[in-house]
């Protein structure tokens, strides 16, 4: 119910941060059922997902604090167009959005991956199915404002003058975004890890 439900709220959000902090709870649905289906699996993309999710979610904020520090704009209606603007800082958005959805070759494909592998080990068809639906509800609250920013329609026709983020945000975006990346693409070393533990406690 928490998944589903935040995705809901979150979809109903006008508030840049605000979308992303419902987004939050129905992440960490994901998190405490991958822990509490007691199988290697399940637990290993519930602690994944912990990591991964932190690294997207923190990633997805620090985007939408350069949009508002550049612009004072908080509402997503408002930053039609702003991929134009802005397009390192979306670009990274974007990626990071497609981890949060779970779309390889990214960290949170990963770990969704493992979560949905846990539930079928447990007997529970419905959870791969919820997270199923889930990624398609965080699609149809993230996908919009990605397209809106660099397509934002014919009432934008200029090419706005290029405006990033300060230097001292955008870095650390770009390290970030990176990170979802290499975890996506390399994700062995830190499995290995988590895999190492659940067997112990499991």
């Amino acid at each position: 119910i928490t998944i589903l439900l935040g995705s809901l709220l979150a979809l109903h959000q006008e508030n840049l941060k605000k979308r992303l902090a419902y987004s939050t709870v129905s992440q960490l649905g994901y998190i405490l059922l991958g822990l509490v289906m007691l199988n290697e699996n399940a637990f290993t993309g519930g602690i994944l997902h912990l990591i991964n999710h932190a690294v997207i979610k923190i990633t997805l904020f620090f985007c939408a604090g350069a949009i508002y520090i550049k612009t004072g704009k908080k509402n997503i209606s408002d930053i039609k167009g702003i991929g134009r603007k802005m397009p390192t800082t979306m670009v990274c958005f974007g990626i990071a959005s497609i981890s949060l959805i779970g779309i390889p070759p990214t960290n949170g494909f990963v770990s969704k991956w493992y979560l949905a592998l846990g539930g079928l080990g447990a007997n529970k068809i419905l959870f791969p199915i919820i997270l199923l639906v889930s990624a398609l509800l965080t699609a149809g609250y993230l996908i919009p404002i990605i397209v809106t920013a660099f397509f934002p329609g014919e009432e934008e026709e200029e090419k706005p003058k290029r405006d990033e983020a300060p230097l001292k945000m955008l870095v650390p975006i770009v390290i970030l975004t990176s990170i979802v990346v290499i975890l996506g693409l390399f994700p062995n070393p830190i499995l290995h890890f988590i895999e190492g533990i659940a067997t112990k406690l499991i």
